[in-house]
């Protein structure tokens, strides 16, 4: 599955997707399920779907790699990197607030560095992590010579102990944010960078320490301020049976809209196809017509 760095040097993309895909346990209310996720592994099939040109660079451990097998029936590229383990994730939802849940690591992958990137041409490099210590944060600033960087502030934020997750502030966010086109955050992490549970005020801002887009997902809506507007839309799933990977999917989304057409579209367009992502377990499965009939509905 490891795709060699002077192939993908012929290639443009419009985004590479850079975290681990990762082999996660659901229990919903007690109902166990196991399934295949990760930021990058969610993300991949909604910017596929919505016609991006993009490279997943991911580790994990070889016998492992026929987690992959999916996205590669998608037609998506993976650049696949052996790592001791692969990451593992129990995900405890006791009530359907998806915002507020348990989280235990139960095992995780090699960390990247810059040596890992090939160096390809794009037009995002989206850091799709899960935990902290995943991305070394000096990547953020070379990755934006190249291009524009997107990163979900949960690889930043989210600590494992002991294999319990807490979520801690970013010391170095002053110094890494203003090299950041895009972050994305939820409820809880925006609170816990900003110190006000007001998703409004807290896009605000991150965005005066220097994140150009900020968006914040809610159970509810999916905001974004960008120095001068807030823009939001609701999410209206038939129900919440694909839960899992819902702000991965919603971030990737609007970066993937976002190439394209103006601020207000894509978040529409973003809202749209995680509420049709979150009616059904596993990462999105429709198609662009898809989401565009349900945007007539909002």
């Amino acid at each position: 599955m490891r795709i060699s760095s002077s192939a993908n040097k012929m290639k443009n993309y419009d985004i590479v997707i850079i975290g681990h895909v990762s082999h996660d346990i659901l229990n919903y209310r007690g109902e166990v399920s196991r399934f295949i996720g990760g930021a990058a592994y969610f993300s991949s099939f909604a910017a596929k779907k919505s016609g991006a040109e993009l490279l997943v660079v991911t580790k994990m451990a070889e016998d492992d790699f026929g987690l992959l097998n999916g996205m590669s029936k998608e037609g998506i590229e993976v650049l696949a990197i052996p790592s001791q383990q692969t990451t593992s994730i129990e995900n405890i939802f006791v009530t359907d607030d998806v915002d507020n849940r348990k989280v235990n690591l139960l095992s995780q992958a090699d960390p990247f560095s810059m040596e890992d990137i090939p160096e390809v041409k794009a037009r995002v490099y989206n850091l799709a992590g899960l935990f902290k210590g995943e991305f070394q944060p000096s990547m953020i600033k070379t990755l934006s010579r190249r291009g524009k960087v997107a990163l979900d502030l949960q690889a930043m934020l989210r600590t494992s102990e002991h294999g319990k997750f807490t979520w801690n502030d970013w010391d170095e966010k002053a110094k890494y944010l203003p090299h950041l086109t895009y972050l994305k955050a939820d409820s809880l992490e925006s609170k816990v960078i900003t110190g006000t549970e007001d998703r409004r005020k807290a896009a605000q801002i991150m965005n005066s320490l220097g994140a150009e887009e900020v968006m914040i997902t809610h159970s509810s809506e999916v905001i974004v301020y960008d120095g001068k507007k807030y823009y939001s839309a609701p999410f209206k799933p038939g129900n919440l049976s694909g839960r899992a990977g819902r702000g991965d999917t919603c971030f990737i989304s609007y970066i993937t809209r976002k190439l394209s057409q103006d601020t207000d579209e894509s978040l529409k367009y973003a809202a749209a196809l995680t509420s049709i992502k979150m009616e059904r377990p596993g990462p999105f499965s429709g198609t662009r017509d898809d989401v565009l009939a349900r945007m007539k509905t909002f």
